[in-house]
């Protein structure tokens, strides 16, 4: 490193002890594209002298063959890792270094300003305690100014530095200066930061950076460093009470069971009496093990293995809390969400929640309202796009212990992840734990499903018959209910397109209308089996999860999934709407089209070729059931 301690070659031991002893700051840069946040972290390693030798002498070849100042340093490449980075000039992923100073440690995080990698900057602002956020002093603030204020404050991050950047092309004019801070002091009122330090400097030229700058007479206030150096660090969450999400169960033999973990907040001993909130099971802490040996004592961020006094169930995911100061546990819960993928979020579609090693899935059951970057006002909204937040309802399926995010980060945050792509789609942050479902009293209904159902001397179940549109779903379905009827059996038959004149005229064909389309379908298709009846259901329902979410609505009742699998052409050639030919001409050819994000079911019960006549297929589903339910009041 072209810049040292002298203590490490004078005393190793010493210098090792102060670097221990040194407090850390996490912090990270982040505003709109070519506000020079590269550059900023870049000159920053330099004129701090934290940068190697051979890392000097890449800089400058990098400088003279990619760099973007003539023959002058580019500091940015410092940072701008990636070849398609140093290609654009741009930040894409984020980028994390380390260095030190005399006072203090230091982890930076330089974040990618275009909007379209909004969901890195989001990664890297998880972490952090302080936020950098630069504003080009010839442009003022903008739309991605705001969106990274916005989502710094939703993260939990309170100290900001307003760093002014570029001030040498407006030849450090202060009212510049002046108007841009109030502007933005005005825009954060409501946004719940502690502390707004705001910064003129020239990342290019230095001003400002590591010393207060000889072109900038009339700014009194710190540098950005010296600023860094001493601004106050937020709670390192070891005052907060004890919370451990158990990640493993180490089973090594009969005579050993110990809980692993990384201590989310508090502070635990040997003695201390904790609790698993789920459960409330309670023990005390016999031990706390690590690679170095038992301690004594063991704090937030430490990772460590606790063994307990006694023996009680505690699972991977559990969270271990100190007794008196337990999480919230719930089904239930009301959070902000940052959607992260390019399809958009839809309420009533499921995923999976997973806060720490805890995994489960979850429906977004509502989105009360949007927030607009740009304004901060709360808008209506059916679904979030890319990029957008959205305060949510979410029910879960199995209950889960959480703090507040503003309380603890660490068990208040949570992701969403596709159940089909295991993409990671959302970040979540808690706002409120409602009360859970099994709060709401279940009415006891003395007539219940197997009594409704002896009494028509049948069992009641759910045929889910699925296809693309035209592909003759309704007519098998009346087929199969007159054989029904001809034996009988106490039947309903639910058409998609006929629900959508009574109890669901109120959606529209939108992606978020589907979702709540195939729900309520799937809830009076329940109501109606634990009435005792068989129900048909024909509808499109194209995609897998909904038909998924039909068949977990249904719990008890047996669910039979019919696909009736008719060709593209047949299916066009019944199609007395012109659906298909408006389609093609929206450009859509016929594989993509009608339901060009039709999926087909893969486990079906019973799958039906569309070519064959429909009383043989008709005939094929009594088969199902029969064979289903082999009992002689059931042979038709």
């Amino acid at each position: 490193m072209s810049h040292q301690s002298e203590l490490i070659s004078e005393d190793i031991l010493s210098y090792l002890k102060q670097q221990e002893e040194k407090s850390l700051l996490r912090f990270i840069t982040c505003g709109s594209v070519d506000d020079g946040k590269s550059t900023l972290i870049g000159r920053l390693l330099w004129d701090s002298k934290m940068i190697y030798e051979d890392q000097l002498e890449a800089l400058k070849v990098d400088s003279k063959k990619v760099g973007t100042q003539g023959e002058e340093i580019d500091y940015a490449l410092l940072l701008d890792g990636l070849e398609a980075e140093r290609e654009q000039g741009i930040t894409i992923d984020v980028a994390y270094r380390y260095f030190s100073t005399a006072k203090r440690k230091f982890i930076v995080a330089d974040t990618p300003g275009h909007e379209q990698y909004t969901r890195n900057m989001v990664t890297g602002a998880s972490t952090a305690d302080v936020a950098v956020i630069l504003v080009d002093a010839r442009k003022g603030l903008l739309t991605q100014t705001r969106r990274h204020s916005y989502l710094v404050s939703l993260v939990g991050i309170r100290r900001i530095v307003l760093a002014i950047n570029k001030m040498d092309l407006i030849a450090y004019d202060q009212q510049t200066y002046i108007n841009i801070c109030r502007e933005y002091k005005a825009f954060a009122a409501d946004l719940g930061f502690e502390d707004i330090c705001c910064i003129p400097l020239s990342a290019l030229k230095g001003d400002n950076i590591i010393s207060p700058g000889d072109n900038t007479p009339w700014y009194t206030g710190p540098s950005l460093l010296q600023h860094l150096e001493t601004v106050e660090l937020p709670d390192n969450s070891h005052n907060k009470p004890f919370r451990m999400r158990v990640q493993w169960v180490n089973r090594p033999n009969l005579d050993f069971r110990g809980f692993c973990g990384t201590i989310a907040s508090g502070i635990i001993h040997p003695g201390d009496s904790i609790q698993v909130a789920s459960s409330g099971k309670q023990s005390r802490v016999a031990r706390i093990i690590t690679l170095d040996g038992d301690l004594n004592e063991a704090t937030a961020g430490q990772a460590v293995t606790l063994t307990l006094e006694d023996e009680i169930d505690i699972s991977r995911g559990d969270m271990l809390a100190v007794n008196g100061a337990q999480p919230a546990t719930s089904d239930r819960l009301q959070a902000k969400i940052v959607w992260m993928h390019d399809k958009h979020l839809l309420p009533g579609r499921s995923y999976l929640l997973k806060m720490g090693a805890a995994t489960t899935p979850v429906q977004i059951a509502e989105i009360i309202h949007k927030v607009n970057v740009n304004n901060l006002q709360k808008e209506p909204g059916k679904a979030l796009e890319l990029n957008e937040v959205g305060l949510c309802r979410l029910n879960l399926s199995s209950a889960i212990s959480c703090d507040l995010y503003q309380d603890t980060r660490l068990t208040g945050s949570f992701i969403l992840i596709d159940r089909l792509t295991n993409a990671t789609v959302g970040a979540g942050m808690v706002e409120n734990v409602l009360p859970p479902s099994d709060s709401i009293p279940w009415q006891e209904i003395e007539v219940d499903t197997a009594a409704l159902a002896d009494i028509k001397g049948q069992k009641p179940s759910i045929i889910w018959i699925t296809g693309r549109r035209y592909a003759g779903k309704t007519t098998l379905a009346n087929l199969v209910q007159k054989h029904l009827h001809s034996a009988g059996r106490h039947s309903c038959l639910f058409d998609g397109d006929n629900l959508r004149h009574g109890l669901n005229s109120d959606l529209d064909d939108t992606d978020v209308g589907q979702v709540e389309h195939i729900r309520r379908i799937g809830e009076v298709a329940k109501l109606a089996a634990e009435a005792g009846l068989i129900v048909l259901v024909a509808t499109t329902s194209a995609y897998a999860i909904e038909r998924r979410r039909a068949r977990e609505i249904s719990a008890e009742i047996d669910f039979y999934e019919v696909f009736l699998d008719s060709p593209y052409n047949i299916c066009v050639a019944r199609d007395s709407s012109d659906y298909y030919k408006k389609q093609q001409g929206q450009g859509q050819d016929d594989q993509t089209s009608p339901e060009h994000n039709y999926e087909p079911p893969t486990s079906a019960e019973l799958v039906l070729d569309g070519n064959t006549d429909p009383k043989t297929l008709a005939e094929e589903v009594i088969k199902l059931l029969e064979g289903k339910n082999p009992t002689p009041e059931w042979i038709i």
